[in-house]
């Protein structure tokens, strides 16, 4: 069985968020002011955070998301 992804849109908020694996953690900015990667205490990327998501012209969006972990 696969690993199971949380989606979530609030289309009122324009506010997209995938976390791949539900644990405590926090967010942090990236490149692009509109996405946020989530990251455990460890530093492994456990999601991400996109805001103003129907506003985003770039498509496809593509972003790295850098773990701190070797």
């Amino acid at each position: 069985m696969g690993k199971e992804i949380t989606i979530w849109y609030d289309s009122e908020g324009d506010y997209l968020e995938v976390i791949f694996e539900r644990k405590e953690g926090y967010f942090r900015e990236t490149e692009n002011d509109a996405v946020m990667e989530k990251i455990d205490k460890d530093g492994n990327i456990i999601g991400f955070s996109i805001m103003k998501f129907s506003a985003i012209k770039e498509k496809p969006l593509s972003i790295s998301l850098h773990s701190n972990v070797a």
